[in-house]
């Protein structure tokens, strides 16, 4: 055996341990607490008060208690942990029948850049050395904007990026609503109102986030026909703009709860998850 083949069946093993399946299952408990956290601040929203309702905003909510720099480095294990994971499963393929194919590996190494990215922003903010973690996705958003149409093509590249924001966000309403989600649970030795309610939770809440995708999508669209990137919002934005609306509280509250149930539902995956 090469030194390659030996460095890759490390690697394969390494994979495949039970120490990588820990970290995979703490991750998705530090991404639920980020959702239901989120869901939380866009209740808030909905009765006036103006929080920051994103990642970010949760970051800096937590950061404000005195508890809050454990949590965080806790956050960032969990969160490095499903960073571990995501790559593992682009370079040695996921759990499933399918999960060979070069769509589910390109997936999960998109999630595991977003994963890692955040994972850095977030010790840096912990270490003083970055505020990144805390910085609202609008402004985020709007930069980027603003930066890639100052190039040639660039007002065409937002529209395509707002197209694929809009069929994102059909994608995950149809997994939640069709349960294609449940494919990646083990959830047979569950008694059925176990059942139930992880298939409620996962309809719910990927719905909510189909319903956030979406009007991310929108508004980049809308920041490229008008030709102003200030119209590109991330999920605050969105939540806030979804508030400004008619009968907008009462529906803000409904994508809230559903981000609270996603949270949820992200611990059952910890729990029942094939990984």
């Amino acid at each position: 055996m090469t030194v390659t083949d030996r460095a890759r069946t490390t690697a394969r093993e390494a994979a495949d341990s039970g120490p990588m399946e820990a970290a995979a299952r703490f991750g998705l408990v530090a991404r639920g607490a980020m959702y239901a956290i989120v869901g939380v601040i866009a209740v808030q929203v909905a009765f006036g008060d103006g929080g920051q309702a994103d990642k970010g905003g949760a970051v800096a909510q937590l950061a404000s208690h005195s508890y809050g720099s454990a949590v965080l480095w806790l956050l960032a294990v969990g969160v490095a942990g499903l960073t571990l994971w995501r790559l593992s499963e682009a370079v040695f393929g996921a759990a499933g029948a399918d999960g060979r194919t070069w769509t589910t590996r390109l997936k999960s190494l998109g999630r595991a850049a977003l994963y890692g990215f955040f994972c850095v922003s977030l010790i840096l903010f912990l270490l003083g050395s970055s505020d990144r973690a805390t910085r609202d996705t609008d402004s985020q958003s709007q930069t980027l904007t603003a930066r890639v149409m100052q190039h040639t093509g660039g007002r065409l590249l937002i529209g395509l990026a707002g197209l694929v924001g809009l069929g994102i966000a059909a994608y995950l309403v149809h997994k939640a609503v069709a349960k294609k989600f449940l494919k990646h649970l083990n959830l047979g030795t569950a008694s059925p109102r176990t059942r139930t309610a992880v298939t409620w939770l996962g309809r719910y809440g990927g719905s909510a986030r189909g319903v956030i995708a979406g009007g991310i999508g929108v508004f980049l669209l809308v920041a490229a026909i008008r030709f102003d990137p200030s119209k590109a919002e991330g999920v605050d934005g969105t939540l806030h703009s979804l508030a400004a609306a008619p009968a907008g509280p009462v529906l803000l509250v409904l994508v809230a709860i559903g981000l609270v149930a996603f949270g949820a539902y992200s611990c059952c995956e910890a729990r029942w998850r094939r990984v």
